[in-house]
C-alpha cells in the first residue's frame, strides 16, 4: 500500500510569527504526521543538537538498554538566524520567551536509516505572548541521527549517558487566521444598531 503524501499550506497563519518571510517546507508530510485541516505551517526552525540517552538497567536481572532522556538543540530559522531552544519537556523555547510544550500524537520511522522518527506532537503554550505561543502543532521532520547507540550499553555501565549528534526540521502549525476581507461596510439595521456586513 502506497502511503499517500501531501503538502503542507505555505500561508503564514499567525501575525506573531511573521517575522520568518518565504516560509517553504523541505519535505512532503506524510498524511499519518500531518496537522489538522484548520492548521497551517507558522515557522520552520532547523535543530541542530543532541538526543541524548541513559545506560538504565533491564527488566531481566544482568540486562541494560539504552533509554531517552532528553533532546537539546540550538533552533535556526530560514536564513540560519538563532531563534530559540529546543529541550527537555519536549519543550520548543522562542528567544523572547515563547514556550511551547508538546505531547505526542503520531509516528512514523523516517526514512533514513539510523535516524530519529519523524513526529506530530500536539503542543500547548507554557510562557508568555510570543512567537511560539499560537502554535498548536508540531511536525519532526528531515532528521538525520540521534538514534540511541547500538552498543555501549551494559549491566556494568549502568549510569553511562551518551550524547548523540542530530538534526531535524520542526515545522511549527498554527490555527489559520481569518482572511483579510477587500472591505467591509458599516449597514445600520432597522433598530439602529450598527452591523457589520463582509
Amino acid at each position: 500500500m502506497h502511503t499517500k503524501f501531501l503538502a503542507l499550506p505555505l500561508a503564514i497563519a499567525v501575525s506573531a510569527c511573521a517575522q520568518v518571510p518565504n516560509l517553504t517546507p523541505t519535505v512532503q508530510v506524510p498524511d499519518k504526521i500531518r496537522g489538522a485541516a484548520n492548521q497551517s505551517l507558522a515557522i520552520i526552525a532547523a535543530a541542530k543538537g543532541v538526543q541524548i540517552y541513559e545506560c538504565r538497567a533491564g527488566k531481566d536481572a544482568g540486562t541494560a538498554d539504552w533509554v531517552f532522556v532528553a533532546p537539546e538543540a540550538e533552533l535556526f530559522d530560514t536564513r540560519g538566524k538563532t531563534i530559540g531552544r529546543h529541550y527537555a519537556g519536549p519543550r520548543w523555547e522562542s528567544i523572547d520567551g515563547s514556550t511551547i510544550a508538546g505531547t505526542l500524537k503520531e509516528r512514523i520511522d523516517a526514512p533514513q536509516a539510523d535516524a530519529i522518527p519523524w513526529l506530530l506532537l500536539a503542543t500547548k503554550s507554557v510562557g508568555p505572548e510570543g512567537a511560539f505561543s499560537k502554535v498548536t502543532s508540531v511536525q519532526r521532520v528531515n532528521t538525520v541521527g540521534g538514534a540511541a547507540p547500538r552498543t555501549g550499553c551494559s549491566s556494568a555501565s549502568v549510569g553511562q549517558v551518551a550524547r548523540v549528534p542530530y538534526t531535524a526540521d520542526y515545522y511549527l502549525l498554527a490555527a489559520r487566521a481569518r482572511p483579510a476581507l477587500p472591505y467591509a461596510a458599516d449597514i445600520r439595521s432597522p433598530e439602529g444598531s450598527s452591523t457589520w456586513v463582509y
